[in-house]
C-alpha cells in the first residue's frame, strides 16, 4: 500500500510530539514549573507544526485546482497573489502560463474557425478522410455536386461510394493530381494532399471541375479554325464553280459531251464540298437558344413518330414512355428536336434487328436508351471530344452539335452503358 509525503509527515510529527511529551514527563515530572514551561513549548511546536504543514500544502492545493482548471479546459481562471514569496512566485508562473495557454487556445480556434469556414465557402469540392482513409466529411459544394449521395458517403472508403469518379481515385497518392473524365463529358482535375492532426496525417481530395473552361476552349479553338476554313474554301470553290459553270455552259454538246459530263462532276463535287464545310460553320453560328414553355413529352413523342419509319426499316422497334402529368419547360424547341433526332438517329445506328429503343420523359429528365452496341470505356471518353467520329464516313458533327445546343440550354447529360447493357443518352433539366 502506498503511503502519501503528507500522512508521513503527519505521522512524523504525531510521534516526534508523543515522544517528546513523554520524555519531558519522566525528566521533569518533579519540577512542576519546567514540566509546564515544556508542555507549553510542545503544544507551541505542534501548533507551528500545523502551520508548516498548511503553508507547505498551500502550493500543492493552488497546483491541484490549476490542474482541474487546465483539464477543463477553463482558461480563465488566475489566481490572486497571497503575500507570501514561493507562493506569490508559484502564482506568477501559473497565471503567465495560464495567459499564453488561452492566448494560443484562441488563436487556434480562431484559425480553426476560418479554416471551417474556407472550405465551406470554397467553390472547389473537398472530401476530408478519417485516419482509415474513408470520408469523414464534405463541404458544401462537394454535397451539391453529389446532391442525395452525398449523406451516405460518410464512414465509406473510396471504393466502396458506388460513385464512378471517386472509384477513379482509389489508388492516387498524397501530393498527386490526375484529370479525370466522367460521363464522357464531365472533366474534373483532382488533387490529394494531407494535413495533421493530433500527430497523425489525413488526407483530403480537392475536385475542381473543369468541364466549362475546357468546352469554352475547345469551342473557341476549333471555331477559329473552322471560320479560316470556310472563307478560304468558299472563296476558292466559289470562283472554281463558277469557271466550271461557264466553260461547261459555252461547250458544245457535240464535240465535248465527256468534257462536259466531266466538269458537271467537277461542279457537283464542289457543291458537295460546300455542304460538307457548311456543316462545320453550323457548329460556329449556333445561336443562343429562344427558350419558350414547351410541352416537353409532346416534343418526344413527336420526334418519336417522325423517327419511327427509319427505325422499322432497320428491324428496330421504339416505345415512348410519357409521365401522366404533362412536362412544361423552358426550351427551344426547334434546337431541341435536331437534339432529339441525333440521339435517337445514332441509337437506331447502333442497333441490329431485334433490338429496342425506349423513350423516357419525366419531370426531370429525358433517356433514350438502346440494348444494341454498347459503348466501350475509351471511346465514351472521346465521344463529345470535337468532330470525333467512329464512323468511316463520319465527321462527327451530330454530338458536337448536340454538347454546344445543351451546354447553352444549362441542360447536364451523360451517355454510357450501363451494367444491364442498355446504353442510354440522359439529358438532366432543371426545375
Amino acid at each position: 500500500m502506498k503511503v502519501s509525503t503528507r500522512t508521513k509527515y503527519i505521522l512524523y510529527v504525531t510521534v516526534l510530539h508523543l515522544v517528546l511529551v513523554l520524555l519531558v514527563y519522566k525528566i521533569l515530572s518533579q519540577d512542576k514549573l519546567m514540566f509546564i514551561l515544556s508542555e507549553i513549548f510542545l503544544f507551541l511546536s505542534a501548533v507551528a507544526s500545523i502551520q508548516l504543514y498548511r503553508n507547505f500544502m498551500q502550493p500543492i492545493q493552488f497546483v491541484k485546482s490549476g490542474i482541474e482548471a487546465i483539464k477543463d479546459k477553463d482558461f480563465s481562471i488566475k489566481f490572486v497573489p497571497t503575500g507570501k514569496g514561493e507562493i506569490d512566485t508559484l502564482i506568477e508562473v501559473y497565471n503567465l502560463m495560464i495567459d499564453q495557454l488561452r492566448e494560443e487556445r484562441t488563436r487556434l480556434y480562431e484559425q480553426h474557425f476560418f479554416l471551417e469556414k474556407l472550405i465551406e465557402a470554397s467553390p472547389i469540392s473537398i472530401i476530408i478522410l478519417d485516419y482509415d482513409n474513408r470520408i469523414e466529411s464534405l463541404n458544401l459544394k462537394a454535397k451539391a455536386q453529389f446532391g442525395t449521395q452525398a449523406e451516405g458517403l460518410a464512414g465509406k472508403s473510396l471504393d466502396e461510394t458506388a460513385q464512378p469518379l471517386l472509384e477513379e481515385l482509389v489508388n492516387m497518392q498524397d501530393g498527386e493530381s490526375k484529370v479525370v473524365k466522367t460521363n464522357g463529358i464531365v472533366t474534373y482535375k483532382v488533387q490529394r494532399s494531407h494535413f495533421m492532426d493530433k500527430g497523425f496525417k489525413r488526407s483530403f481530395l480537392m475536385l475542381e471541375e473543369l468541364t466549362n473552361e475546357i468546352l469554352e476552349s475547345e469551342k473557341n479553338a476549333y471555331g477559329k479554325v473552322i471560320r479560316m476554313m470556310a472563307h478560304e474554301v468558299n472563296n476558292t470553290l466559289g470562283a472554281t464553280d463558277s469557271i466550271l459553270q461557264t466553260t461547261q455552259n459555252i461547250l458544245p454538246d457535240t464535240d465535248y459531251r465527256e468534257l462536259k459530263e466531266a466538269l458537271g462532276i467537277a461542279s457537283e463535287r464542289n457543291h458537295r464540298l460546300t455542304r460538307f464545310m457548311r456543316n462545320f460553320a453550323d457548329v460556329v453560328r449556333l445561336p443562343m437558344p429562344t427558350s419558350a414553355p414547351t410541352n416537353v413529352g409532346k416534343l418526344v413523342k413527336d420526334v418519336a413518330i417522325f423517327m419511327e419509319p427509319t427505325a422499322t426499316g432497320k428491324g428496330v422497334a421504339m416505345q415512348v414512355f410519357l409521365p401522366e402529368i404533362e412536362v412544361t419547360k423552358k426550351l427551344d424547341k426547334g434546337q431541341m428536336e435536331h437534339v432529339l433526332v441525333n440521339i435517337i438517329k445514332n441509337a437506331i445506328e447502333a442497333c441490329e434487328p431485334g433490338n429496342q429503343i425506349e423513350l423516357y420523359v419525366s419531370d426531370s429528365e429525358i433517356v433514350i436508351r438502346n440494348n444494341g452496341y454498347p459503348i466501350d470505356s475509351e471511346r465514351s471518353a472521346k465521344l463529345f471530344n470535337p468532330f470525333f467520329s467512329t464512323k468511316r464516313d463520319g465527321q462527327g458533327i451530330g454530338l458536337t452539335l448536340t454538347r454546344e445546343i445543351l451546354a447553352n440550354h444549362g441542360y447536364g447529360f451523360s451517355l454510357q452503358t450501363r451494367e444491364n447493357g442498355w446504353t442510354a443518352f440522359t439529358i438532366e433539366i432543371p426545375a
